[in-house]
């Protein structure tokens, strides 16, 4: 090609593609900005028709990128392989890559598609020595990307070891920038307020479930919410309660940094915290209800109805006895045969009334759920006695008679 024959036909078509690593630095700079007029100079310089921008604000060692696909699928449909081909304009070589692997894999995609690849930085070939500096510059693109995540990491893990939180914002805090310690967690108010509470509550006790702090949670306006429909997912509840930040601390075990006191404001004590990991890691314990607490009085309460039906019944063997002449031995001796069946039968009566009371029934259920919370097999249902497929009724000869012992306690869900 000489030197006054134009490298590109008359009317040739071109388009630019920007990139910059993450959607912050589209608001912060104007990288996009400079990136598209340093293109568009270049195509003024050569004759080009800049006929679209495409950008992309994601990182460099991907090669599947929306605005790279958008490119690559209108190339495919407006170039004409041969003379009138579609230029693609880049800034730098780093702009299309960052990786070695995903600049080969895009440099083909673009070639395939139809599209010649300029720069105003590169002059892109075919030769041996333009491939060879290509493949350099890209290898390089590659280095500083590396270089650039490693130094990333090591200054978040020498603020980690300081007591400074370097990750996302947690709920219930924001960032701020603080002088002489810069970016720092604050409350945010009064999200950490409502989740004090809930974190406190259920170390208290005040709330006795997971399920409770979620339903208190949803139930604060003011709260955001995981879902669409206002509600909060249980794996987030979970993990509310398992972050240690919420304490005060700081950590990062894959950086080998141990758990130490942070810098910013804790929204509950270290002590809050420890109780609350006890009961979500401990062993469960059934709550304390009215009726596990009264089962002693219902066990006293039985012992002394006990005694109070055998002295009624001493009571009246003893009237018996004094209103009885003593004259014949055999006037005495039916009578109080007769007291002590009256007696028999009365106590009896009673111990059948006493256990079929709700209030036994109120202890076999507290059994029964203890025995469910602890997860133990000391539970077992009783079995039917000859009462229930025995006896009968003398009204109604083919019911049975309802025993106590013949009815298992109900079906709790737990």
């Amino acid at each position: 090609m000489t030197s006054d024959q134009p490298e590109f036909s008359p009317n040739t078509k071109a388009v630019i593609y920007c990139r910059v690593s993450s959607a912050k630095q589209t608001t912060r700079g104007d990288g996009l900005g400079s990136q598209e007029t340093r293109c568009r100079e270049y195509a003024r310089y050569k004759g080009l028709e800049v006929v679209t921008i495409f950008q992309d604000d994601m990182t460099g060692s991907l090669a599947t990128r929306p605005g790279m696909q958008a490119m690559l699928a209108y190339l495919r449909k407006h170039s004409k392989k041969g003379k009138h081909r579609i230029v693609v304009i880049i800034d730098d070589i780093s702009r299309l890559a960052r990786g070695i692997e995903a600049h080969l894999k895009l440099r083909t995609a673009i070639g395939s598609a139809g599209g010649i690849l300029k720069s105003p930085t590169i002059e892109f070939g075919e030769d041996s020595d333009s491939i060879l500096v290509e493949n350099l510059l890209a290898s390089v693109s590659q280095h500083q990307r590396q270089k650039n995540g490693e130094q990333t990491i090591n200054r978040m893990r020498a603020r980690t070891m300081n007591g400074y939180w370097c990750f996302a914002a947690p709920v219930g805090y924001r960032y701020k920038r603080v002088h002489g310690h810069g970016n720092m967690l604050v409350r945010d108010e009064p999200v950490a307020s409502i989740l004090q509470e809930a974190l406190e509550g259920f170390a208290s006790r005040r709330f006795e479930t997971q399920g409770e702090v979620k339903r208190f949670l949803e139930s604060q306006p003011t709260y955001p919410k995981d879902c669409k429909d206002g509600t909060i997912r249980f794996q987030r509840v979970t993990d509310l309660l398992s972050r240690l930040v919420y304490a005060g601390l700081v950590e990062a075990p894959k950086w080998n940094v141990s758990r130490r006191k942070g810098r910013h404001e804790p929204l509950i004590s270290v002590e809050t915290y420890e109780r609350i990991q006890e009961r979500l890691h401990g062993r469960p314990r059934a709550p304390v209800t009215n009726e596990l607490g009264s089962i002693s009085r219902y066990v006293a309460s039985s012992g002394a109805a006990t005694a109070a039906n055998r002295s009624q019944a001493a009571g009246r063997r003893a009237a018996a006895a004094r209103s009885i002449p003593t004259t014949s031995a055999t006037t005495v001796t039916a009578p109080v045969a007769a007291s002590r069946s009256r007696a028999t039968s009365s106590r009896a009566r009673s111990m059948r009334s006493l256990l079929g009371c709700s209030r036994v029934r109120a202890v076999w259920r507290s059994l029964a759920l203890c025995s469910a919370r602890l997860g133990t097999s000391a539970w077992r249902k009783p079995k039917p006695c000859r009462h229930s497929s025995r006896a009968r009724s003398a009204t109604s000869p083919s019911r049975p008679i309802r025993c106590w012992r013949a009815s298992s306690p109900p079906t709790l869900r737990r």
